[in-house]
């Protein structure tokens, strides 16, 4: 029996982001997206224990506010309940993805911590219920828990069609000394759109996703204008980065992070000689073309 699992929870890229309407009363809102996984990724070992579940992170982004609120906790406990609470699970976090960056650290965490879970439980929850819980966990935890490399969203992120993902590519991922919470980049965007008409979703070819060259046409993103019209040196890291020669650049999600994704290392790692790091965190990746593995013996 396997009491201990390890399993790599990757960050996302979105390709483009479309806000199309918000909802009355409850005031949340309805997108339109495209998700596409990085190799940069956190680590995660879980662990079967007698009882209930425990919370340990390492790494620079090591605090991550009380364990009751963290995703992988509540994960873990959702999971748990699936399964009967028939024991408890350790979870051992390295942390190398940045919060509140819009690269989806949390949401993967909790997707990877139910897979690691139902991996310890011998898989008897059903992949179909699988995805359930991670709707309910959030919307981009769905996208995580799919498996896929790369999907088209809609709704609030949890209705998802796989794509196959654009060739795997060296990006660059440029991390200002900010964090921006989604709730934020939401309410700035109201500011802007007090009474939104609502827009339809486009409709894509899958030949769009087949190079960068075309990726780049699909369109932007729409927390650009309101979260660097609050933070104009991000507006400046983003042209910066634009000046670099990327096959596509663009705001991460709501932010605060900015990627670009290149023709070659040697096209990204001068990027990132032109930026430097006195101003913001530089991590070099690259894009996934496969999906991410699931949980494996530790």
């Amino acid at each position: 029996m396997v009491d201990r699992v390890r399993i790599a929870a990757h960050a996302k890229l979105n390709l483009f982001l479309r806000i199309l309407s918000r909802e009355a009363p409850s005031g949340y809102h309805q997108i339109e997206t495209a998700f596409a996984l990085l190799e940069l990724a956190d680590d995660l070992v879980v662990t079967r224990t007698p009882v209930d579940v425990t919370l340990s992170v390492e790494g620079p982004a090591s605090d991550l506010g009380p364990p009751e609120q963290n995703l992988a906790v509540r994960a873990a406990r959702a999971m748990l309940d699936a399964t009967g609470r028939k024991f408890g699970v350790a979870i051992e976090l390295t942390k190398r993805i940045p919060v509140r960056a819009g690269l989806g650290g949390g949401s993967s965490d909790a997707a990877a911590v139910l897979h690691a879970v139902n991996a310890l439980a011998h898989n008897a929850v059903p992949r179909p219920e699988v995805l359930r819980l991670g709707v309910q966990l959030g919307a981009d935890v769905a996208f995580f828990a799919s498996g896929a490399a790369a999907a088209l969203a809609w709704g609030r992120g949890e209705r998802l069609f796989r794509v196959e993902p654009p060739p795997a590519a060296p990006a660059l991922v440029a991390v200002p000394p900010l964090t921006i919470a989604t709730t934020e980049a939401y309410r700035w965007w109201d500011e802007l759109h007090p009474s939104p008409p609502a827009r339809g979703p486009v409709l894509l070819d899958a030949p769009a996703f087949t190079t960068w060259s075309s990726v780049g046409r699909l369109g932007g993103n729409d927390f650009e204008i309101p979260v660097f019209g609050k933070h104009p040196p991000l507006r400046e890291l983003f042209e910066r980065l634009a000046q670099t020669h990327p096959y596509w650049v663009r705001l991460s999600g709501s932010g605060s992070a900015v990627a670009a994704v290149y023709a070659s290392e040697a096209l990204r790692d001068d990027a990132g000689m032109m930026l430097g790091e006195k101003r913001q965190r530089l991590l070099k990746t690259a894009t996934r073309a496969l999906p991410a593995p699931g949980p494996e013996p530790a």
